[in-house]
């Protein structure tokens, strides 16, 4: 699966769901559609907290377009901790990270070995 792009409505909510969440983070599971991330799941159980969230994966549905998962870092830093490196191989190939103070360009994406790569807002 290639991903070309993510929704900016998608996106948006995204940053609106940190600053929502903050000074807590959030995770959420991501759907794509014909090569774009267009949908989020909330897995229930899943428990976000100051510095941590905590993600029931048992609860993951078996899904073929799982893209990959989203997150907020409170602090701002928009690059993986060594948690998200262990937790991304499992959930998906693709990972966004939201960061305070939650605008426009506060996101990063990354491949499940952290490495960042571009990607394209699709309004």
């Amino acid at each position: 699966m290639r991903i070309r792009g993510i929704r900016g409505d998608l996106l948006h909510a995204l940053l609106a769901m940190g600053a929502n969440w903050h000074p807590d983070e959030f995770a959420a599971l991501l759907k794509e559609e014909d090569g774009v991330i267009a949908e989020l799941d909330l897995l229930p159980g899943t428990i976000g907290g100051r510095g941590h969230t905590t993600m029931h994966l048992e609860m993951m549905p078996l899904d073929t377009h799982l893209a990959g998962s989203a997150h907020s870092h409170p602090n701002g830093l928009l690059h993986p901790s060594s948690a998200d490196l262990t937790f991304f191989p499992r959930a998906g190939r693709y990972h966004l990270i939201v960061g305070y103070p939650y605008r426009h360009q506060d996101w990063r994406c990354f491949t499940s070995d952290g490495s960042e790569v571009p990607l394209e807002v699709i309004e």
